[in-house]
């Protein structure tokens, strides 16, 4: 191994979601807030949550042997298995030590890797240090899986409706067909307070959220300085939004994305030449001098610059918001549901042949990069990557609606027993999809027991 594996990047993926949904316009009635602040104000219209029958380890059971089934792959082809998760519910022992409940009895022990932590950011953490394994010499030429996933859930009030959960995995490894580009990652780290979980009795966070907003729009900012910096010295150009043909964000909530989106091309006036400006963007020209960190909260520039760019949003952008829209915030995972949506909310295989995706990582505190993906232009490839990912359009329009009622006990009474021990769910296994893992039982130890819904694999259970 005396020189780089090519191409590396994400092999395949698999994503799954709760079977349960409460729509954002009954949400909004039921909370008496006025129409279309969570449809039109967030871009939400529905919002996947969880009973007390799944916690994040189900979530992570679940994506992984599903991965592993539907991909025909034995469990000794893994050699690192890293998990991407801000929601914690032991705070000594790893979600990746419980997903070797599926190694074992293959007799699958070596396996590099465990958990990180920050907030939302912690799977493209783990995706990197998947990726740096199979670039090192410490690779033993396995494949590394990444498992990003997380139940967001709220206190009742304003931030409730920007929940969601869900699980994304990813097979790391050569010869990809989504590689991830050497020298174009782009990174900014900070310390800020604008959401974090010090109460370590419940699954809510602490939001402040005006300084989120700022937070996110500042490292938006910082990184994609940063990258175009260096994809500019890579290509000889300089670069700019309409050099890169999708843009995929970190999605706290849809409406946020547009606006980071339109963001960028604001960072390009301001950071790229006069004659490039006028060349791009000669309508915009007059904001050349405005400083960013005071155009964080500044409507009237906001309004222009959502206005120019829906075009770009509609091009670049807005197909990868089907996971975002129908689910809500998936905090590690809401990245990568992005991407899957993008893979199968093309038009067709055709649009993604070739083309350069740029992601941006947010996770509060603050960390965050800003990075990109080269598609294989081997149409057969991306046919089969896009085809194993279907079933998440199909599975979306299968799950059952809950109403705002019910969902608001649900969560009381998780917010209960979030710790209890010894505890027996009482949520019904019958809406399950198949394949899903659930818990049946938290001893008096607060050791947790799994079962699994049969899955059809082949048209059979």
């Amino acid at each position: 191994m005396g020189s780089w594996p090519e191409n590396v990047g994400i092999v395949t993926m698999e994503m799954i979601f709760p079977s349960y949904y409460v729509d954002q316009t009954e949400l909004e009635v039921f909370d008496g807030v006025s129409a279309g602040k969570y449809t039109i104000g967030l871009g939400q219209d529905k919002m996947g949550f969880c009973t007390d029958r799944e916690d994040i380890n189900s979530l992570c059971l679940t994506v992984v042997h599903n991965l592993m089934e539907k991909h025909h792959l034995k469990y000794s082809d893994i050699g690192r298995l890293e998990v991407g998760t801000e929601t914690v519910i032991d705070k000594s022992k790893s979600v990746k030590t419980v997903l070797m409940q599926l190694f074992e009895p293959h007799g699958v022990v070596d396996l590099e890797g465990v958990d990180s932590t920050n907030a939302c950011y912690g799977g493209t953490a783990a995706l990197f240090n998947a990726l740096s394994w199979v670039e090192s010499s410490a690779w033993n030429g396995r494949y590394a899986l990444v498992v990003t996933a997380d139940i967001a859930v709220y206190a009742k009030g304003s931030a409730r409706p920007t929940g969601g959960a869900g699980a994304v995995a990813m097979l790391i490894g050569p010869n990809a067909p989504l590689v991830i580009d050497r020298g174009l990652r782009a990174i900014y780290m900070r310390h800020a307070y604008d959401f974090y979980k010090p109460n370590l009795s419940s699954e809510y966070p602490v939001v402040d959220g005006k300084l989120s907003i700022q937070c996110y729009l500042n490292a938006l900012d910082k990184c994609y300085q940063s990258y175009c910096k260096k994809a500019s010295k890579q290509q000889g150009r300089s670069i700019c939004v309409k050099d890169i043909d999708y843009f995929l964000f970190h999605s706290p909530y849809c409406k946020l994305v547009q606006k980071s989106l339109s963001r960028l091309v604001l960072n390009d006036i301001v950071q790229l030449s006069t004659n490039k400006v006028e060349l791009e963007y000669p309508d915009l020209k007059k904001y050349k001098d405005k400083k960013l960190e005071e155009c964080y909260f500044d409507k009237e520039i906001e309004k222009v610059f959502v206005n120019y760019s829906n075009d770009l949003f509609e091009k670049k952008t807005k197909a990868s918001l089907l996971a975002a829209n129908q689910i809500g915030n998936m905090y590690t995972a809401s990245l990568y549901g992005s991407l899957v949506s993008l893979l199968v909310g093309v038009n067709s295989v055709e649009d993604l042949l070739g083309k350069r995706v740029v992601l941006f990582s947010y996770g509060s505190g603050l960390a965050s990069s800003m990075y990109s993906i080269t598609i294989s232009s081997n149409k057969e490839d991306i046919s089969k990557l896009v085809k194993s990912l279907k079933h998440v359009q199909l599975q979306l329009k299968e799950r059952r609606k809950v109403s705002p009622e019910k969902f608001s006990s649900i969560l009381e009474l998780r917010e209960k027993n979030c710790h209890a021990a010894p505890y027996e769910p009482s949520g019904t296994t019958e809406d399950l999809f198949p394949g899903t893992y659930y818990l049946i039982q938290v001893d008096e130890m607060h050791r947790r027991k799994y079962q699994r819904i049969p899955a059809y694999v082949n048209g059979s259970t």
